[in-house]
């Protein structure tokens, strides 16, 4: 009896209870990220003028400056996730059309920009990035590495990945007074941020919040104080940088922290 008991026990210890299935899900165990491929649609833009390079929704601003240059995205409502996916990348080919795919190609982008719907067309004709659209739109530059520019709107196959960024993590201060502003950028792994503290010499450590994109806010007298930094990822790894800003820091100043393992 005691025999078939402990049969059961190792029989039942050794059945592994399925999890609810994240096609963005990683593993704690490992630094490899690679999603599933699905499916999607892309264009492209034409930049007229450097200055189209400057802004989009995620506070990037200058993406050459920022160091994303023209590997870039801007991304449909359902993806998007309102901001919360800025920085994150993607894995993007042409698929099915063989006309105007180039065969073997894939690039990696990140997403710095939200692509907005449009109501007055439908989601199949002509509003492109409405829901439920899975759409990418890519500077040409980028677009005509995977297919040629005649494709215009063309199925493709994306997939998330880790983010590997030279340096540090950036941040930006702005702000004025109490009101502290920090545009947080180049960050490496998932590359999507879920939440941010910061800490003074002379404060524990502060929750900030998400204003738009990667630009997190606080209302707090951090004035002389050296100031430190705890990033948590979308995947739940957290990375503090300690007195990344000196004592003297002052607003329209970036510095750079520790960085997230590829």
């Amino acid at each position: 009896m005691l025999s078939l008991t402990l049969l059961l026990l190792t029989i039942s210890n050794s059945i592994l209870l399925p999890s609810a299935h994240n096609p963005y899900s990683t593993s704690t165990s490992s630094s490899e990220f690679v999603s599933e491929w699905r499916s999607a649609r892309a264009t492209y833009y034409a930049a007229k003028d450097p200055a189209d390079a400057v802004g989009g929704a995620c506070g990037y601003g200058d993406l050459e400056a920022a160091g994303y240059g023209k590997a870039t995205a801007g991304l449909s409502t359902v993806l998007f996730e309102k901001g919360q996916i800025c920085g994150a990348c993607f894995e993007v080919r042409c698929v099915e059309d063989l006309r105007w795919c180039i065969p073997g190609t894939s690039i990696i982008v990140t997403a710095t920009n939200f692509c907005a719907p449009n109501y007055g067309f439908p989601a199949d004709g002509g509003g492109k990035c409405n829901p439920p659209n899975a759409h990418f739109v890519l500077p040409i530059e980028i677009f005509e590495k995977i297919a040629i520019w005649k494709a215009s709107n063309m199925p493709i196959q994306y997939r998330r990945i880790r983010c590997r960024k030279e340096g540090g993590i950036r941040f930006a201060i702005d702000g004025a007074g109490v009101f502290l502003s920090v545009l947080i950028s180049n960050v490496g792994g998932v590359g999507d941020i879920a939440g941010v503290k910061i800490k003074g010499s002379r404060t524990g450590w502060l929750p900030m919040n998400r204003n738009w994109g990667q630009n997190w806010h606080i209302n707090a007298d951090l004035k002389n104080q050296p100031l430190s930094f705890e990033v948590t990822s979308s995947d739940g790894f957290s990375l503090t940088s300690y007195n990344v800003a000196p004592k003297d820091w002052s607003f329209g100043k970036s510095f750079e922290g520790k960085q997230f393992l590829e």
